[in-house]
C-alpha cells in the first residue's frame, strides 16, 4: 500500500490539502467527499509527483485485496479527475501516458515531511511558471527525455554555458523550457527566455535580450546595461534558436560568461556556439523500434517515439482506436520519421484526421513536407517545409549544393562516397569536405557516432527536402549525380570482389549499403539511366544479394540485366555472374524450372570457354544439386565426375574437397553407402573450415553439405550415435554461417536422420527451424516441402488425421516445382498412411510406381525400405507370409549390398517375427 513513512504528512496542491493519516482531502479548508479507492489512488499519485505509475503498479497498490480489470482503474481515475476539477481554469493534476499509466503533474508542497522520494531529490519541486512573464508554458508531459532532464538539471547549475544541439524538430526548445521550469526555485525564478526565431537582424541580439529581461536601455551599448544588471545575479538565461544569429549570440554569451560568474546560459541551436567554456549536449531522436513486426502493442508503446505519436493523436481524436495493428503502423511511421519529435507530432495530427492506415500509406510512399501542425506554433514549425526552409536559408551556396546532392544516398554513406558522388567540375572535393563538416555541425547531416568515424546519413525529412532541391537544380545535375552514385557503388563492389574476398561478405557493411545499391540499380535501369553500367552493376551486386539471401532480388536484377545486355558483354565474366545468379536464385525460389537449368548450363559453358576452372567448378556444384533435385541422378553423377577432373587439374585441396563432396552425395543417393562414406570423409579432410565467403561464392556450403550427408551415411552403415552427433553439430555450424540455403539443407537432412532414429522430438525441432528459415527467405520448394515433413512425423507416430492430405498436397506442389528429391520419402510415408487406414490397393499401386521410379532414375537410397513396406502390405492386405518373406529377403540383400546395416537390421527383425 502507501509509504508508511509519510502517513503523518500533509500534501498541498492547488486549493487542496491531502492528509494520509486522517484519510482526509480538503478544498480551501472544506472536506471533500471522496471514496476510499479514489483516495488511495490520489495518495499513490501524489506520493511521487511527476513519475509515471504503471497501471499494474496502481492496481497492485490500491486493489491489493482483490483482482480487478483495467476498466475499474479508468473509471476511478475519471471520477478523481472530475472531483479535482481537472480542466477548470486551466487546472491540470493527472496526466495519462498512453498504454503505460498515470502521473501527478501539479506542483506540490509537503508539510512535516522527513523523507523525500528519489524522484523529488533528482529535481527541484515542479513550480508554477516563473515570475518572468515571457517564459513559455511547459508541456503537461515530456516524453522520452528523462535521461536528458536528469543530466542537464544536475549540471546546468554548476556550468556557465550549455548548448543543446540537434536537428530541426528534435525537441530542443521543449527540453530547454522544461529544464527552466524544473530549475525555477534554484534561480529564485530569475529566468529569462529569449526566442531568436523572431529576430532577423543579428545586430539586434543585445536589444532583444534586454527586452526579454525587461531592462530599459537608454545607451548605445545595451550589452553593458545587461551586464550591469546581472553581474552579481544568480540568473538563468535561455537563448532559443541561435543558429541564424550564431556569431552575434556567441560573442554576447562569451561576454556574459566572463562578466557574470553566477549567471547560467542555456542555448539551443542546430550547431554549437564554439566559444570557450561551452558544454554541448547533443539531443538525439526519440527511441523507436527498428523492426516492429512481431512485437506486441505493450512492447511498442514502451518506445518514447510511439508514446508521443499516440498521445498527440489521441489528443486530436480521443476516439482513435489503437489496436495491435495500429500500434505497428505507428511504430513503423516513427521509424520512417527517425524518431524526430516535430514530424511525429505532424503525422499524429494527420492520423487523427485521416486515419492511421491512410497516413502510414502516404508516409510510406513519400514523406510529406507540407502537413500542418498546431495553429499557434511558431511559423518555422508550422510545417516541415517551413522548418527546413529556415535551415536552408542559413546555408552558403556550396553547402546548398552539397546538401541537395547528398539526397541521392539512401541511409548510411561514407566520407569517400560523398566526395566521389558530390564533387564535380563546379565544386571540388575539398569544398565538399568542408561543406559536409559544416552541414554536420548544423545538424542537417547526422554523423553516425556509433558506427565509427567517417560515416553519415540524412534524416528522412532532410533527405525529402534535399531531393526537392536537387530536382530544382535541373534534370542534368540530378542525372549526373545519380550516375556518379551508381558508378561509385559499382566500383566499391567490384574492388571488394577483386582484392579482398572477405570484404564482399561483411554482412554488416553490406546491409548498410543495400539501400544505396538498390537505388543505384533502379536509376541505372530507368529511363534516364545507363544500360551498360546497369548490367555491370547487376552482375556485381548478384553476389551481394546472394550473400544476404535476397534471392528474389538477385533473380529480378539478373533477369533484367540479361534482357538488355549488349553484344560486347555476351560470353564475358559479366554474363557468367548473371547466368549463375539467375539459375541459383530461380532454383531455390521458384523450383527447378527449365529456365533455371538453362541459365546454369549457359554459365557453365561461359566458364569453360573463358578457361576459368574455379568458376567451372563452382557452377558444376550448382548443376549437380539442380539435377539431383529434379531426380536426374545419373546426370548429377556425371557433373560430379567432371568436377573431380576439374579439381584435379586445379590441384588445390579446396577444389578436391568440393569435387569429393559431389561424388560422395551421388553415391549416397544411389545407395552405395560405403563409397559415399569414403568420398565424404575425403571431402571433409580436404575442405578448409566453413567460411561465409566460400558459402556465398559457391551458392551453398560444400563442407556443411558433405557433413550432413556423411551423418546420414554413418547412421545407415551402423554408426548411429556418431551419425546423430554429426547431424546436430552440422546444424549448429550451418546456423553460424547465417546463410539460408545452407541452413535449410542441413536442417532438412538432419530431420531425416532424427526421424529414422525414431527421435520425434528432435525431428520436430529441426522441422520448426526449417519452416521458419524457408518462409522468411521465400524459398519456394522448401516451403512446399513443409507440409509433407509434418505428414511424415504424423505417420511415424501412427496418426493419419490430415497427414495424408498434407503429404498429397506437398507431393503435388513439389512435382510442379520439379523438386523430386523428397518425393520418394513422402510417397513411402503416404503408402504407410494408406495402410493405416486400410486403403491397401492404393498403397500397393503407390509403392509399385515409386519403386519403378527409383529403379529407373538411379535413386536407390530407400529401395530396401520400400521392399520392407511392401512386405508389411503383403501381410496386411493379402495375408501372404511367403510374399512378405520374399520381399524382406530382397530388402536385406539390397541393404547389405549398399552397406546400409540400419535397413538390413529392420528387415531382419521383421523377418524374424514372421
Amino acid at each position: 500500500m502507501l509509504d508508511m513513512d509519510r502517513t503523518g504528512e500533509r500534501v498541498l496542491f492547488g486549493p487542496f490539502c491531502l492528509s494520509v493519516s486522517e484519510r482526509l482531502l480538503t478544498r480551501n479548508g472544506d472536506p471533500v467527499d471522496i471514496g476510499g479507492r479514489s483516495f488511495d489512488l490520489l495518495a499513490a499519485l501524489v506520493e511521487q509527483p511527476g513519475r509515471v505509475l504503471s497501471k499494474r503498479e496502481l492496481l497492485t497498490r490500491v486493489w491489493s485485496d482483490v483482482v480487478v480489470e483495467d476498466g475499474s482503474l479508468r473509471f476511478h481515475m475519471a471520477g478523481l479527475r472530475k472531483l479535482l476539477g481537472e480542466g477548470q481554469d486551466g487546472a491540470r493534476y493527472i496526466a495519462t501516458q498512453v498504454g503505460v499509466g498515470y502521473a501527478f503533474v501539479a506542483p506540490v508542497e509537503r508539510m512535516s515531511s522527513t523523507h523525500e522520494p528519489e524522484a523529488l531529490k533528482a529535481f527541484p519541486e515542479p513550480r508554477p511558471a516563473p515570475k518572468t512573464v515571457n517564459m513559455p508554458s511547459r508541456l503537461p508531459h515530456l516524453i522520452g527525455r528523462d535521461a536528458d532532464l536528469r543530466l542537464l538539471a544536475d549540471r546546468i547549475v554548476s556550468t556557465p554555458l550549455f548548448t543543446i544541439v540537434g536537428p530541426a524538430g528534435v525537441g530542443k526548445t521543449t527540453l530547454a523550457v522544461e529544464i527552466a521550469h524544473r530549475l525555477g526555485s534554484v534561480f529564485g525564478d530569475q529566468i529569462t527566455f529569449v526566442d531568436f526565431s523572431l529576430l532577423e537582424d543579428p545586430a539586434l541580439v543585445p536589444q532583444m535580450i534586454a527586452g526579454a529581461m525587461m531592462i530599459a536601455v537608454h545607451t548605445d551599448d545595451p550589452l553593458a546595461v545587461i551586464l550591469g544588471h546581472i553581474r552579481d545575479q544568480k540568473i538563468l538565461l535561455l537563448l532559443d534558436n541561435c543558429e541564424h544569429v550564431i556569431e552575434a549570440a556567441a560573442a554576447i554569451v562569451e561576454r556574459i560568461v566572463e562578466a557574470a560568474p553566477d549567471a547560467r546560459v542555456v542555448a539551443t541551436s542546430r550547431e554549437p556556439l564554439r566559444i570557450r567554456g561551452e558544454h554541448v549536449h547533443r539531443l538525439d531522436a526519440l527511441g523507436f523500434p527498428d523492426d516492429p513486426e512481431g512485437m506486441s502493442r505493450d512492447q511498442l508503446l514502451s518506445y518514447p517515439a510511439v508514446q508521443l505519436f499516440c498521445e498527440r493523436a489521441l489528443a486530436a481524436d480521443s476516439a482513435l482506436a489503437l489496436d495491435d495493428e495500429a500500434a505497428r503502423l505507428i511504430a513503423d511511421m516513427c521509424r520512417r520519421l527517425d524518431g524526430m519529435a516535430l514530424p511525429i507530432e505532424l503525422a499524429a495530427v494527420r492520423a487523427a484526421a485521416h486515419g492511421i492506415e491512410a497516413t502510414a500509406q502516404l508516409l510510406g510512399e513519400r514523406l510529406s513536407l507540407g502537413w500542418q501542425g498546431r495553429r499557434n506554433a511558431a511559423p518555422r514549425q508550422l510545417t516541415l517545409q517551413a522548418t527546413l526552409d529556415w535551415s536552408f536559408g542559413l546555408l552558403s551556396e556550396p553547402e546548398r549544393i552539397v546538401l541537395a546532392r547528398l539526397a541521392v544516398f539512401v541511409g548510411i554513406f561514407s566520407i569517400d562516397a560523398a566526395l566521389e558522388v558530390v564533387a564535380d567540375e563546379c565544386i571540388s572535393a575539398d569544398e565538399v569536405a568542408f561543406a559536409l563538416d559544416e552541414l554536420a555541425s548544423k545538424s542537417l547531416v547526422v554523423p553516425q557516432r556509433s558506427r565509427g568515424t567517417g560515416t553519415y546519413r540524412l534524416l528522412e525529412m532532410a533527405r525529402a527536402y534535399a531531393r526537392e532541391k536537387l530536382l530544382a537544380r535541373g534534370s542534368e545535375d540530378a542525372r549526373s549525380t545519380a550516375r556518379r552514385h551508381a558508378a561509385f557503388y559499382l566500383s566499391e563492389i567490384e574492388a571488394a570482389a577483386a582484392q579482398d574476398a572477405e570484404a564482399l561478405h561483411d554482412l554488416r557493411s553490406l546491409r548498410q549499403q543495400l539501400g544505396n545499391i538498390r537505388s543505384a540499380l533502379e536509376w541505372a535501369f530507368g529511363e534516364d539511366g545507363d544500360t551498360k553500367l546497369a548490367v555491370r552493376l547487376a552482375a556485381a551486386s548478384a553476389r551481394v544479394f546472394l550473400n544476404l539471401s535476397s534471392l528474389i532480388e538477385s533473380r529480378t536484377w539478373c533477369a533484367r540485366a540479361l534482357s538488355v545486355m549488349d553484344d560486347t558483354q555476351v560470353g564475358t565474366a559479366i554474363e557468367l555472374e548473371l547466368q549463375a545468379g539467375l539459375g541459383t536464385s530461380l532454383m531455390f525460389t521458384r523450383g527447378n524450372s527449365q529456365a533455371a537449368g538453362e541459365a546454369l548450363s549457359r554459365a557453365l559453358a561461359v566458364a569453360f570457354n573463358l578457361g576459368d576452372r574455379w568458376s567451372e567448378l563452382r557452377i558444376l556444384g550448382r548443376m549437380h544439386i539442380f539435377h539431383e533435385r529434379i531426380g536426374e541422378y545419373e546426370v548429377a553423377f556425371q557433373h560430379a565426375e567432371r568436377a573431380l577432373t576439374v579439381a584435379m587439374a586445379i590441384g588445390e585441396p579446396e577444389a578436391i574437397g568440393i569435387a569429393y563432396s559431389l561424388t560422395g552425395i551421388s553415391h549416397h543417393l544411389a545407395g552405395d553407402q560405403i563409397r559415399a562414406r569414403g568420398d565424404l570423409e575425403l571431402s571433409l579432410a580436404n575442405s578448409p573450415p566453413s567460411e561465409r565467403s566460400r558459402t556465398i561464392h559457391y551458392g551453398f556450403d560444400h563442407r556443411n553439405r558433405s557433413a550432413i550427408a556423411l551423418s546420414r551415411a554413418l547412421w545407415l552403415t551402423g554408426e548411429a550415435d556418431q551419425g546423430l552427433r554429426l547431424a546436430k553439430q552440422t546444424v549448429i555450424d550451418a546456423d553460424g554461417l547465417d546463410h539460408a540455403v545452407t541452413r535449410c539443407i542441413a536442417l532438412l537432412w538432419s530431420f531425416s536422420v532424427h526421424l529414422w532414429a525414431g527421435d520425434i522430438q528432435s525431428a520436430e525441432l529441426a522441422l520448426s527451424s526449417f519452416d521458419d528459415c524457408a518462409s522468411v527467405n521465400a524459398l519456394g520448394p522448401y516451403i512446399a516441402a513443409v507440409g509433407g515433413l509434418h505428414g511424415e512425423i504424423s505417420i511415424e507416430k501412427g496418426e493419419t488425421g490430415d497427414a495424408l492430405n498434407k503429404l498429397e498436397e506437398s507431393l503435388s506442389r513439389l512435382r510442379a516445382a520439379r523438386y523430386e528429391l523428397l518425393t520418394t520419402p513422402f510417397s513411402l510415408a503416404l503408402a504407410r498412411g494408406l495402410m493405416l487406414e486400410g486403403r491397401y490397393c492404393e498403397a500397393h499401386d503407390l509403392l509399385r510406381s515409386t519403386s519403378s521410379k527409383c529403379e529407373s532414375g538411379g535413386e536407390r537410397l530407400l529401395l530396401a525400405e520400400l521392399r520392407r513396406t511392401q512386405a508389411q502390405l503383403a501381410m496386411l492386405h493379402e495375408s501372404d507370409p511367403d510374399a512378405a518373406k520374399e520381399a524382406l529377403r530382397t530388402s536385406i540383400a539390397l541393404a547389405r549390398q549398399q552397406g546400409a546395416d540400419a535397413w538390413a537390421r529392420r528387415s531382419t527383425a521383421d523377418l524374424a517375427k514372421l
